[in-house]
């Protein structure tokens, strides 16, 4: 292949060659779901960075470079990641893209591969000259975002509220634990939805894409992460629920939770970054940042130095004064345990590389967490400290948090679907009544199709949702797919969800995340839309699986996770 490229190059025909080999692919690839997903854009876009001048390098002014990096940061770093050492896409470091060329490297941008990288160009995402301006800057010395220390963060570190001047009661009489949390992703904002009578009850100021919400071991504090790395501290015993505290704890997060276990109620917040990779504890009435610890280190495969291994996702143990700390590129669940801070300890657990999201099974024992460019959920047991089970399923599993329910045959098991198949992958995980089944894919349903982001059932509910928000097809991406979880071999029955939104102008209407009510008896879904199209939220009733309301406010603003306060605050799912 090499001899063959070097000559192709000499005789001036490479570009000719590559663009007639990606040519018939070039047309598809960016519908591919998990194209769109990794190509997400980084809040790092914006952040300034040092231009490291390589005489190797075709040269580039500093116009050129800045306007290069925002676009890396926007559509690219989320697979070949931030200092283009490789995440779950290839390394594009000097040695390699030097080596490559511009004229081979504006081909490849172009027109994508069948392996997965989007076709920049053909799409018309990029133009011929921003192609050639990306081919000209991954051949530059990788810029390095600033590190985010201490310093840093109490910069940014504010108490709005004081603990002694909140409420000793509640002050409203909303049903707290029937709130729904909804991210307007584009606003910066968090929307807080009374699940009673589907009103909104405010809108709370955040940081950028909030990513999740997660509530104190209490249910009074509502805390979200923005994709910014800003934590705000919703206070919902307020008249009026809204922020008591907020910080930022680095330039790019995810993940955030609080401290469950018997004892440490509300003690402490944990929150895990992108960049820098790494961790910080925080006090968990105040924010105040008080320990920070990195996660760069060896990968659990080769045993490579790895200079950033993002956090993906962090939950509270139940069993012990513990974390559970994901870190992607590593393949490594950290159990951290914040009985002693100062003196702070954590057992390390490898499973597989690219740890993502995931959620307990039904006995909250088990942490199932999706190792996603691995093709595998990795069981962690939070009672001993060890990895359970590590299991092969579809292409990219992206459970969310998973389905819990009781299979016919094989016991309790844990589902997931994928973002690159039409598979749903079905897992036992009771090792002591089902020992034969566990840590095994006992089953497997075929659903609508890839793109799939969220799977959901409820312990009072019989049904399965799966969405594919993330599908090309608008038939698929603005419906949901529900099975019988008695009768799985049924198959399953479609919801027009984005239908019954009954929204005037032609958005995208994905429809992503089903999220139960506290009964148990109502799925909600975003149908999510663009910033300046009209989006919804569709409330079913899960019993006769029929159309029971439709939110509609201009303040809903590209409306895609909800959570209920109630099933988040006790691992309901």
């Amino acid at each position: 292949m090499r001899y063959w490229k070097t000559g192709m190059m000499a005789l001036g025909l490479l570009p000719l060659a590559l663009s007639q080999a990606f040519a018939g692919e070039a047309k598809t690839s960016t519908t591919d779901p998990t194209a769109q997903y990794q190509a997400a854009g980084s809040p790092l876009a914006g952040v300034e960075m040092h231009q490291d001048i390589n005489p190797k390098a075709p040269p580039m002014t500093k116009a050129e470079f800045d306007k290069a990096r925002n676009i890396y940061f926007e559509r690219c770093a989320g697979c070949h990641g931030v200092l283009r050492k490789g995440a779950t896409g290839k390394p594009l470091t000097t040695d390699k893209t030097l080596a490559a060329g511009t004229d081979y490297l504006k081909v490849f941008i172009k027109y994508g591969s069948p392996a997965g990288m989007p076709n920049w160009g053909t799409s018309g995402e990029l133009s011929d000259d921003e192609v050639d301006l990306m081919a000209r800057y991954i051949q530059q010395t990788p810029p390095q975002p600033p590190e985010y220390g201490m310093k840093e963060m109490k910069d940014t570190w504010k108490i709005i509220i004081p603990p002694e001047k909140r409420p000793t009661k509640k002050m409203n009489d909303y049903n707290i634990s029937n709130i729904f949390s909804t991210t307007l992703r584009d606003t910066g904002e968090v929307a807080l939805i009374d699940g009673d009578t589907k009103k909104i009850i405010s809108v709370v100021k955040t940081g950028y894409a909030v990513h999740i919400s997660r509530l104190s071991a209490s249910g009074r504090y509502l805390f979200v992460i923005g994709r910014d790395a800003k934590i705000n501290m919703i206070d919902l015993w307020m008249e009026k629920p809204d922020n008591v505290a907020e910080i930022r704890v680095g330039l790019e997060a995810r993940s955030v939770d609080t401290s469950k276990y018997k004892g440490y109620e509300d003690k402490y917040a944990i929150a895990g970054s992108y960049w820098p990779p790494q961790y910080v504890i925080m006090n968990g009435d105040t924010l105040e940042p008080l320990k920070i610890v990195s996660t760069r280190g060896l990968t659990v495969d080769t045993q490579e130095y790895h200079p950033e291994p993002r956090v993906a996702s962090i939950v509270a143990s139940h069993f012990k004064p513990e974390f559970v700390v994901n870190v992607k590129e590593t393949g490594k669940t950290l159990m951290v345990d914040y009985s002693d801070i100062t003196n702070l300890r954590s057992t390390e657990i490898g499973s597989a590389r690219f740890l993502h999201d995931g959620g307990w099974d039904s006995s909250k024992r088990y942490f199932m967490v999706a190792a996603n460019q691995s093709n595998k959920i990795a069981a962690i047991d939070a009672k001993d400290g060890k990895l359970a089970g590590l299991v092969e399923v579809g292409k990219i599993p992206h459970p969310g948090r998973g389905a819990n329910f009781e299979h016919p045959k094989y016991g309790p098991v844990w589902a997931t679907g994928h973002l690159g198949d039409d598979t749903i992958a079905v897992i036992g995980t009771d090792p002591k009544g089902h020992k034969q089944y566990a840590w095994k894919q006992v089953d497997t349903l075929k659903s609508q199709g890839g793109g799939s982001l969220f799977i959901k059932t409820h312990p009072k509910s019989t049904h399965l949702y799966v969405d594919n928000p993330l599908h090309p097809d608008p038939k698929v991406s603005q419906s949901v797919a529900v099975y019988d979880v008695k009768n799985l071999k049924a198959g399953y029955t479609v919801l027009p969800i984005g239908e019954w939104a009954g929204l005037k102008d032609d958005g995208a209407k994905r429809v992503v995340q089903p999220e139960y009510n506290k009964a148990g008896n109502e799925v909600w879904f975003s149908v999510w839309s663009a910033k300046n199209k009209e989006s919804a939220i569709v409330v079913v009733d899960d019993t006769t699986l029929k159309l029971k309301t439709v939110i509609r406010d201009p303040r809903l603003i590209t409306p895609t996770g909800h959570f209920n306060v109630y099933n988040t605050q006790h691992d309901v799912y």
